[in-house]
């Protein structure tokens, strides 16, 4: 009886101190030689990292309801070599172009703020509300790019959770 109350005590420990190790983690994110920097929420998943020019990172944001299971709700940041205006005005063009070619695309009624396009477009079938916002700095060219199903089960509280995700990393790459 003793062993097995110590072996479910240990168990119990190691169980607490792995999901505190989580809770804790770091989630701040480098990028570009730590020029760029910026925090997600703990539950994101770091589904993607390419290194080099352009370097990525893409993360899964996590749908818990059964429009998850069908659609993938991302952030993804890049960032660019662009020596001077031109060279950002060029990247924010090309990725601008992409984005009117995707399939349904459509732009938001409202107004873009600079240097950002809002619009939906169609993947698999279903609409999905992107915002994508451009900065330039240090030499660098950075977008952010937020893509979620414009309807998910998962209501609206996700919704602005996700909302609320994109524009917090926004304001740390201003």
């Amino acid at each position: 009886m003793s062993f097995l109350r110590t072996t479910a005590i240990s168990a119990t420990l190691l169980l607490g101190s792995v999901m505190l190790a989580g809770a804790v983690h770091a989630t701040e994110v480098s990028m570009a030689d730590g020029s760029v920097t910026f925090s997600t929420p703990n539950d994101w998943l770091d589904i993607m990292d390419t290194q080099g020019d352009p370097e990525v990172r893409v993360f899964q944001v996590p749908d818990p309801s059964p429009t998850g299971k069908s659609s993938l709700a991302r952030i993804t940041v890049t960032v660019r070599q662009a020596p001077d205006i031109n060279s950002f005005q060029q990247y924010q063009g090309d990725a601008t172009a992409k984005a009117m070619a995707l399939p349904g695309y459509k732009a938001a009624p409202v107004p873009p703020q600079p240097n950002s396009n809002f619009y939906t477009a169609q993947e698999g079938g279903a609409p999905f509300h992107y915002v994508e916002r451009y900065w330039l700095k240090n030499g660098r060219a950075i977008q952010l790019r937020c893509v979620r199903p414009a309807q998910s089960q998962a209501g609206a509280a996700w919704k602005a959770a996700f909302d609320h995700g994109c524009d917090a990393i926004a304001a740390r790459l201003k």
